[in-house]
């Protein structure tokens, strides 16, 4: 099991938008494999860059209403928020690297 935070329709507004850091929502569902292989990564995202990033992970089953909102139409997507606006997204399974490479320049 993830230790990667899980945030709801509800929760999401309060811990994205009012964070003093950035942060990563991890868009995901349980049926999906892609969704799955990319959790262990993000879990290593999280613990790398503990302090400078928040990171959570979105059920976009149980929570369609954020998804919808912020236009996510294929799962997994990461989205970095910095100041509560979204300004990166990552869609598809990628590596560590290739995901730290785009986060990196988002955290001061």
């Amino acid at each position: 099991m993830s230790a990667v935070p899980e945030l709801t329709d509800e929760t999401f507004d309060e811990q994205v938008k009012n964070s003093a850091t950035p942060v990563l929502v991890d868009f995901w569902a349980e049926w999906c494999g892609p969704c799955k292989a990319l959790a262990p990564t993000v879990d290593a995202v999280a613990e790398e860059l503990e302090g400078k990033l928040a990171v959570y992970k979105l059920d976009v089953q149980s929570n369609p209403a954020t998804p919808s909102k912020l236009g996510v139409v294929s799962i997994p997507t990461l989205i970095v928020f910095k100041g509560g606006d979204p300004v990166e997204r990552i869609v598809g399974l990628q590596p560590k690297q290739s995901i730290l490479s785009k986060i990196e320049p988002h955290i001061s």
